[in-house]
């Protein structure tokens, strides 16, 4: 089983510059898709249902053209949830989740702090409620995959530079021990660190300066997943070409 999870920042933009051109060699079974920026009406061109796909998005309903996240799936679940139970979360489009039998795929947008501190508030409080979900979750019997852009780097290898970012959202000492948490405490499995340990590679590029062209990227995009999918990680790969976004597309692959 394949799954793909992306960033889009913009679905819109994404499929102008060859996403779903690309995504048809890529064989995913399930796609997850964060920051759509657009109501489901508005994706009435075919290439928004790909073919055989069965295609779920759920909008953000407080601010048209924000947030949003979206599932492909080639299986047809068995059920589909858009809602969490906190309505701000909900209402911005940050969660979906697709179910077959006893494995859940998740696509999540986490909150970004970055555009101050109201936005930054917004984040704890997300991660704050997240936390007993998440420790439920894994002690339901459930196989998970949370993928997703979760807007915070995890360790010293997932952001070219550690130092000078410590006071900024997503490599906040806070932020980064949430993540200590649920990869500690709780037992969810990061499974890119699973698969390379010690790998330097990013999924996210600020658009300013020559980010990207230097490398100077954060490694924010995550399949997150229950310590009974470990033995199933087989491979992962990050695709920062061709650009589709500032965020590139990342894939694993499971076993069975």
């Amino acid at each position: 089983m394949r799954v793909i999870s992306f960033n889009a920042n913009g679905i819109r933009s994404a499929a102008s510059k060859g996403f779903f051109d690309w995504l048809k060699q890529q064989k995913a079974d399930v796609v997850c898709i964060q920051e759509t920026k657009a109501q489901e009406d508005q994706l009435t061109d075919p290439m928004f249902r790909p073919d055989g796909h069965h295609c779920f998005y759920r909008d953000a309903t407080t601010k048209k053209g924000y947030s949003g996240v979206a599932i492909y799936s080639r299986r047809e679940p068995d059920e589909v949830r858009t809602k969490l139970g906190w309505a701000p979360f909900d209402e911005e489009g940050r969660y979906l989740e697709a179910r077959y039998g006893k494995l859940s795929v998740v696509s999540f947008y986490i909150p970004s702090g970055s555009s101050g501190d109201e936005r930054q508030q917004f984040k704890f409080k997300a991660m704050d409620w997240l936390t007993p979900i998440f420790a439920e979750w894994i002690k339901s019997g459930r196989d998970y995959v949370l993928c997703g852009d979760w807007n915070i780097v995890h360790t010293r290898n997932d952001i070219k530079n550690w130092t000078s970012n410590q006071k900024n959202s997503g490599c906040l000492p806070e932020e980064r021990a949430w993540l200590d948490l649920l990869f500690g405490k709780q037992g969810w499995v990061d499974s890119f660190r699973a698969l390379k340990p010690d790998a330097v590679e990013y999924t996210w590029w600020s658009n300013r300066g020559a980010a990207r062209a230097n490398n100077v990227g954060w490694r924010i995009d995550y399949q997150i997943v229950t310590p009974s999918l470990r033995a199933k990680l087989k491979a992962c790969s990050i695709a920062p070409t061709p650009r589709f976004s500032d965020h590139a597309p990342y894939a694993v692959d499971y076993a069975g």
